[in-house]
C-alpha cells in the first residue's frame, strides 16, 4: 500500500474548529472513526494522496502516529 502522502494546498485550508474538536478525541477513537466503511473513513488514491480525513490525520501526525499503517479505502479516479 502506498504512504500516504501531504496536500499541502488542503493542509493549510484545514478548519481550526475541526482540528480542535478532533484534537479532544483519543488516538484510539480517531483511528476506529477512519476505519473502512465507515462515513469518515480515510480514503486515498492508489499513489496515497488523501481524498479525505485530512483533519484527522494531521491530529494523528501531531501525536506522532504512523498514518501510513492505517487501513484506509483507496479510490481510484475512474471511480469518484
Amino acid at each position: 500500500m502506498a504512504a500516504v502522502s501531504r496536500n499541502d494546498d488542503k493542509e493549510s485550508a484545514l478548519s481550526q474548529t475541526k482540528l480542535d474538536r478532533f484534537s479532544r478525541l483519543t488516538s484510539g477513537q480517531l483511528i476506529e472513526s477512519l476505519g473502512p466503511g465507515r462515513s469518515g473513513s480515510l480514503k486515498t488514491r492508489p499513489d496515497g494522496t488523501v481524498i479525505d480525513g485530512h483533519h484527522w490525520i494531521t491530529v494523528l501526525r501531531s501525536r506522532g502516529f504512523e498514518i501510513d499503517s492505517l487501513p484506509r479505502e483507496v479510490i481510484s479516479r475512474k471511480e469518484s
